[in-house]
């Protein structure tokens, strides 16, 4: 009896594990502020744009899944948002340039880090490559959280919805995390008294 009721918690553990959106979502959308986008002088093109192995650091907005659809621009020319009533966090990427530089034509064109910090104070961290192809999906690797986040591993996907005037990438971010098990009636000994 004393199993199957250490079964039946980590059953119910588990269920919790996979509940845990509450108020957090799953997709949403990205839109970079071009004013926070800070490159590296060294190495750049003649042009001055960056080249293979430059640096950098930029920083968005998080949004509500599909504001950014159907190509609508995300932050005005001033950086601010253009729907701060949709804004549900702030988005942080640091990197360094792959491929062509900022000259890529297809494929990874910065192999980055991503933060999301949600208002409700969740926070997601992801790595892997970032493509320039517009509407691809690409898998990126979640490395860490808190909040709903907590112990969450696997993968998430992210969809270039394609770059404002001034470069800003749109983003669209679905999180896929695996299925974990919280407690597994194998890790305890039982002993009768």
């Amino acid at each position: 009896m004393f199993k199957s009721t250490l079964s039946a918690i980590a059953l119910i553990a588990a269920a919790a594990t996979h509940a845990f959106a509450g108020d957090t979502p799953m997709s949403f959308d990205v839109a970079e502020d071009m004013s926070r986008f800070v490159f590296a002088s060294a190495p750049v093109f003649d042009d001055g744009m960056p080249a293979y192995g430059n640096a950098f650091i930029t920083q968005g907005y998080i949004y509500e899944d599909g504001t950014l659809d159907s190509g609508v621009e995300g932050t005005l020319p001033d950086g601010s948002p253009a729907f701060p009533d949709k804004v549900i966090g702030r988005w942080t990427c640091d990197g360094y340039f792959v491929g062509d530089g900022m000259r890529t034509q297809t494929g990874a064109v910065v192999i980055t880090r991503q933060v999301f910090e949600f208002d409700n104070g969740d926070i997601l961290i992801n790595q892997g490559a970032e493509l320039v192809d517009i509407n691809v999906k690409a898998p990126r690797v979640i490395t860490g959280g808190t909040g709903a986040f907590a112990g969450m591993s696997g993968e998430m996907t992210q969809v270039l919805l394609g770059m404002s005037d001034g470069y800003g990438v749109r983003l669209l971010i679905d999180v896929k995390p695996e299925e974990h098990a919280s407690l597994s009636v194998d890790q305890f000994e039982f002993h009768e008294d």
